[in-house]
């Protein structure tokens, strides 16, 4: 079971995790540990550096829904901007976006890979 502390630490909502989850926690532990292969399979950066904006359009909100899902409202927020400034037709901005919160994404993903049972 992940230390909901270090959870709340990375901005992760815990409560409002938990409600979605139904209280239980290891089953909302279950679904974080899942996270990181889906960061790995949605990758954005590829795509903007492919120059792919349709493709960071929609692994940005597929990573957009898992990160709502789980209440890490840090990944949630950055990827909602993104997948609204890419809609909007600025892709350099969406980039911006996306620079800014990928070390708080690697720091969330390596504490995932740590803590997992």
């Amino acid at each position: 079971m992940f230390n909901p502390n270090e959870l709340i630490a990375l901005g992760i909502n815990l409560d409002e995790a938990l409600e979605r989850f139904m209280g239980k926690q290891s089953i909302y532990d279950k679904m974080l540990k899942k996270l990181p292969k889906a960061i790995e399979q949605y990758q954005v950066l590829e795509c903007f550096l492919e120059g792919d904006y349709e493709k960071a359009v929609a692994n940005a909100h597929t990573l957009k829904g898992a990160t709502g899902n789980l209440s890490v409202t840090p990944l949630f927020t950055a990827y909602t901007e993104i997948v609204d400034n890419l809609r909007a037709n600025n892709p350099q901005a969406a980039q911006a976006i996306l620079e800014e919160i990928l070390p708080v994404q690697e720091k969330i993903v390596a504490y995932i890979e740590e803590n997992a049972d």
